[in-house]
């Protein structure tokens, strides 16, 4: 009896490797092997590279290793075949070489366009990480170091060494860097400075889309939000994270009645419209500032993104037709 259709088409799908050994640099050291292998072994199922982990048929300097041992510099990994999905490795456009804000042998700044999303997956086949890769082949090691929505421009660090990532890491995670952006929401902002302390709670739509809402079953999230310039219905406010939350900006300030102008998920939907028919045709939401420790030399690192183009001429429309409020001004091409 022959084998199903279904098994003829898996073993069309697959092509065999042949047995690698690889040298840990610093660029992997301290990682798990299993997202080692991960990374490496692009196309392979997670399952399959648990069951070669189980088996012993993965050795780090002759030995069998878990999961969970963490390589070090000088390891040789000694990889069996594995079975790679034909076709997984698509290509992956170069694109148009992203702004650099910064650069060193640690980490990279880039100023990330709005409409593309920082990593593929969710429908989306590549990200700028992706891109990034691509475009520099000869990069042993390129990690996001933070996370932007595909809708908003700006700063975007990207670690160029494992060490980089860890660091950037616990500094993001102890609230160590500083976060600022620029919004322009709807409405006439009344407060120079406002903490904003509202529990964000994730949850999903009966279609499967991601959502937040304010809840006291969330988790804590901290906004401190000031106003930078105010028109008869609008205001540009800069907003400063304490914590990182999922569209925490776009849901605290939906939640205090000042949705951003042109969110297609928590804004005002009749305004987003007339906005784009007026030359708005993305979310007003912009990383434009951040301030840290480098994770080599610990001296303080200042980035700024300006304002792209289009957000800016559309401020100077707003200016054309409506009044701005005495004393508020423009950031000039950033804040």
């Amino acid at each position: 009896m022959g084998k199903p259709a279904g098994s003829i088409f898996k073993m069309k799908e697959l092509s065999k490797a042949s047995v690698s050994h690889r040298r840990i640099g610093e660029e992997a050291e301290g990682q798990r092997i299993d997202n080692y292998l991960l990374a490496v072994c692009k196309g392979v199922p997670k399952s399959h590279v648990y069951r070669i982990l189980r088996s012993g048929e993965v050795r780090v300097n002759s030995r069998r290793v878990g999961p969970d041992y963490r390589l070090q510099a000088g390891d040789e990994v000694r990889i069996p075949p594995v079975a790679v999905r034909a076709g997984t490795d698509k290509a992956i456009p170069a694109g148009r070489a992203y702004r650099i804000l910064h650069e060193d042998d640690w980490l990279l700044a880039i100023d990330k366009p709005a409409g593309m999303a920082v990593h593929g997956g969710s429908g989306v086949s590549f990200g700028v990480i992706e891109q990034l890769r691509r475009q520099r082949p000869q990069a042993r090691f390129l990690e996001l170091a933070h996370r932007l929505d595909r809708e908003t421009s700006g700063l975007l660090l990207v670690a160029k060494k494992r060490a980089a990532l860890t660091a950037l890491h616990d500094l993001f995670r102890e609230g160590r860097i500083e976060k600022r952006y620029l919004a322009l929401v709807k409405g006439r902002w009344r407060e120079p400075l406002r903490h904003v302390r509202l529990a964000l709670h994730k949850y999903l739509t009966e279609e499967g889309e991601r959502r937040v809402s304010v809840s006291r079953e969330g988790k804590e999230a901290h906004s401190i939000v000031r106003l930078v310039a105010r028109w008869q219905n609008f205001s540009l406010v800069e907003v400063e994270l304490k914590t990182g939350r999922t569209h925490q900006i776009r849901v605290h300030l939906a939640h205090l009645g000042h949705p951003l102008c042109g969110d297609d998920k928590y804004g005002d939907f009749p305004l987003n419209k007339l906005l784009h028919k007026q030359g708005l045709g993305r979310m007003f939401l912009h990383a434009a500032h951040l301030s840290l420790a480098h994770p080599a030399t610990h001296e303080r690192l200042e980035l700024a993104s300006p304002l792209p183009a289009e957000l800016t001429r559309f401020l100077e429309r707003l200016d054309r037709n409506e009044q701005r409020d005495h004393g508020t001004e423009l950031p000039p091409g950033g804040i």
